[in-house]
């Protein structure tokens, strides 16, 4: 595996690794911990049995020092009312320090006495060995350990506590730590899906989602993205509808008024051929828009000569409009390469061009002129058809906007900016407007390309696009 291949630093991976080895390490601290703590519990006698057990040694030595033995018979004879099992009081040789001698079976137990200290089994009741407080090599208490000090009474409860209770509860939390750290945000994912499903394109993930840095953030991100894109497509569409249908009244509306008046069969045809004609335009426009600002697969691309692509375009728009090929000027020399789609990239220019022709004056000249500006190119075309509102430079590429009243000229449909703003966009590059004192300057600034193509070429590829520009200007 290569480095490459590792998650990134921000990865799910990472957090979800490192929960789990939290869990692990946490999992082995508290075995280890609390097992060793109830071995204790389980095995070793308690403090309280402890003191009652050295606290009858100290009792068995005060009546050594005071009577001897008969003292000592007289302390155990007190403890067998004290305590039910055996006792007795030996001394360094291990003998009793008591008139009575210990019997075999008595002297065989010596043999295995425990001492406080030691572990405890549950096998039997052990004899434990106290030595006295004060010297211990004088003598020891010797006792059958009482049964109500026997450690691990409660040695099953403290299993099933041990290895059931303490894990499940543990598993819980991590088990939570999973369901926020994976669920939960899956959880928002499935109720925006539903959303959609209901047609609720409006509702976005949640902040704390969208901001996290690993891969169900990016999800997350992208959701919301495409959540708007699918919420700006509708309402274009219904827009385009809406414009649509408004647009096709008019036509609509004059065929009928033809169609009801005194108008010769020849007229009537003309009118119709006109209406028909402009409402094929209108139609053909507004699925062209519609198909570039929902078409995302990528385009062909390849080095485009702008200059040689302007010598196309004015021809024809020379021809359409009976403008003076003089009054088209390009200042753009030879060095203009960009990167595009010959296509896309003719179409948008052509538009812009017909625009610029459409709201110039009569002997307006428009002018195509750029600079280079680092790996792009700055293109503006600027007609002196006295430019637009200020507040109007950017509503002009919205679908079907037209500023009569601000610029001289009529016709069209206010689709033209709005598709080479689509195309250019397709592109990587960008289209906006601004004023330049005798008119408006459209700007484009496209991806600069270094290479070399021939005219010839740039011709040929051209030559359809060229066959379907239709004369209206848009």
């Amino acid at each position: 595996m290569k480095w490459s291949d590792l998650p990134g630093r921000h990865s799910l991976f990472w957090k979800l690794a490192c929960l789990l080895v939290a869990f692990c390490l946490l999992m082995i601290w508290l075995s280890w911990s609390w097992g060793r703590y109830m071995e204790e519990r389980n095995q070793f006698l308690s403090d309280e049995a402890r003191g009652t057990l050295a606290g009858y040694a100290a009792e068995a030595e005060q009546a050594w020092q005071q009577g001897q033995s008969a003292g000592v018979d007289a302390w155990l004879q007190e403890m067998r009312e004290r305590e039910a099992g055996w006792t007795g009081v030996i001394g360094g040789d291990l003998q009793s320090l008591s008139s009575q001698p210990l019997t075999e079976p008595e002297i065989q137990h010596l043999t295995f006495l425990r001492g406080l200290d030691w572990p405890i089994h549950k096998k039997r009741l052990p004899w434990l060995r106290v030595p006295f407080p004060g010297d211990s090599s004088v003598g020891s208490l010797v006792i059958e350990l009482p049964q109500r000090f026997m450690p691990g009474r409660y040695r099953v409860f403290w299993r099933v506590i041990t290895n059931g209770v303490i894990p499940g509860l543990f598993t819980l939390l991590l088990c939570v730590g999973l369901y926020r750290l994976l669920v939960v945000p899956l959880n928002q994912l499935r109720e925006q899906a539903n959303a959609w499903r209901a047609d609720q394109l409006g509702v976005r993930l949640s902040h704390r989602t969208t901001n996290r840095s690993d891969e169900l953030g990016e999800l997350g991100r992208a959701f919301d993205h495409m959540s708007e894109r699918l919420q700006s497509t509708v309402a274009l569409q219904q827009q385009l509808l809406r414009d649509l249908s408004h647009e096709l009244r008019t036509p609509l509306s004059r065929l009928r008024v033809a169609s009801e008046g005194e108008q010769s069969l020849t007229q009537l045809r003309e009118r119709i051929g006109r209406e028909v004609d402009g409402m094929q335009r209108l139609v053909e426009d507004t699925l062209q828009l519609a198909w570039l600002d929902t078409e995302r697969s990528p385009l062909p691309d390849e080095a485009i000569q702008i200059q040689a692509l302007w010598e196309m375009l004015t021809e024809n728009a020379c021809y359409e409009s009976c403008c003076p090929v003089g009054q088209l000027q390009c200042a753009v020399d030879s060095s203009c390469w960009v990167r595009g789609n010959l296509n896309t990239l003719a179409q948008a220019l052509e538009n812009i061009l017909r625009n610029a022709i459409r709201h110039s004056p009569k002997g307006g000249v428009v002018r195509l002129d750029g600079r280079r500006d680092g790996d792009y190119w700055h293109l503006w075309l600027e007609d002196e058809g006295g430019g637009v509102a200020e507040e109007d430079l950017e509503r002009i590429f919205s679908p079907f906007t037209r500023l009569d009243g601000s610029r001289p000229g009529n016709g069209g449909f206010g689709l033209g900016l709005s598709i080479a703003r689509n195309a250019v966009q397709r592109q990587g590059g960008r289209l906006w407007a601004e004023n330049s004192g005798a008119g408006l300057r459209l700007n484009m600034r496209l991806v600069a390309d270094d290479g070399v193509a021939s005219d010839d070429a740039i011709a040929s590829r051209l030559a359809p696009t060229v066959d379907v520009c239709r004369p209206q200007i848009v």
